[in-house]
This record gives C-alpha cells, structure tokens and sequence, in this order.
C-alpha cells in the first residue's frame, strides 16, 4: 500500500498562507531548504492537490522547461489529481480531476501499486482528511517567525492527532524540517 504524505511549509504558529510569503517564507530561502523541498517532491509518484493549490502552482511551474526555478521536472511530470467540484478543466500535463467520493478515491490512489503519494499545500483538503486514517506522514518545513495573523494550517475543531517523530533537521536560517507518522 503507498503511504499519504502531507507536506507543509508553515511559520511557527502555524500560518501558511500563499499571500503571506513574502514575510515569512521567501526570507529564509537557502539552498539547504530548495534542496529539502526537492528531495521530498522528488520522492513521490503522484501529488494530490485541492483546487485553491493546484490554481496557484500550475500557471507557474507547467511553463518552466528546466529545473533552475525547483522540481519542475518533476513537477511537470508527476501523476497529479486535483480535488475539486469547481474546476472542469486540468491543463496542467498529467493533471486528472477528482470531484466525487474523495475519500473512496483517495483510498484507491493508495491501493495502487507505486511510490508515495504527496499532498503539496491544500489545507481545506487536508483538513477533510484528518480523521480518516488516510494520511501517513506529515513532512513540516517549519520557519522561525511569528505572523500573529493569516490563514493557518490547522482549525481548532479538528480531531487531535498523535504523531511520532520520525526525523527533525535544522536547516539553514532556522527553518526545521520536521518528518513525522501518524500513529493508527
């Protein structure tokens, strides 16, 4: 069975808001921290994407032709399935829409054979997936700085989770690189 890995990139109290990056994400770029990113995007064989996410990235990453920018090879490349009732349409190469019996749908991604399937960004999906014994890891990029406002990446009525540690890395500027299971 393929693991479901969840991987944020998050400030230390837990904002993760695209609009917001300039703040507190681009400021603590290293080449440390894009070749984290790369390792753990480089690792899976489809990604999941709800559509706020997949809206964001594809415009970018479908056009670049090399990966001077990050993975954009894989990327580009890669099994993505995009959670959603709005979009008709997914342009972006190899982009496949789920918009029915997410859970059920997800459960059979898993149940096929192949690597991990990695979900980038999509608070509002994973939030519909806690609970549901179908995330297995969560991979955390975590930035030292406080915003004190913006979207953040867990709700507060959510279920609470107990996770094990499987690895914590400092990595350049600060940034902790958190990897975890979830404990069934």
């Amino acid at each position: 069975m393929r693991k479901l890995v969840v991987s944020e990139w998050v400030t230390l109290d837990g904002v993760f808001d695209g609009d917001t990056m300039e703040r507190w994400f681009n400021p603590y770029q290293s080449e440390a921290r894009a070749r984290h990113i790369t390792q753990v995007i480089g690792a899976c064989d489809a990604i999941v994407f709800g559509r706020t996410t997949y809206e964001m990235l594809a415009p970018f990453w479908s056009a670049q032709k090399n990966d001077d920018q990050g993975p954009a090879a894989k990327l580009n490349s890669v099994r993505k399935y995009v959670i959603s009732s709005k979009i008709k349409k997914a342009d972006w190469s190899n982009s496949t829409i789920i918009d029915k019996d997410v859970l059920k749908e997800i459960g059979k991604l898993k149940d096929q054979p192949g690597g991990d399937i990695l979900v980038l960004g999509s608070a509002t999906l994973v939030q519909s997936l806690l609970g549901t014994d179908l995330i297995d890891e969560f991979r955390f990029l975590v930035h030292p700085v406080f915003l004190g406002s913006g979207k953040r990446f867990f709700k507060e009525e959510k279920l609470a989770m107990k996770l094990e540690l499987l690895e914590a890395q400092t990595i350049e500027k600060g940034v902790i690189a958190l990897h975890y299971a979830t404990t069934k």
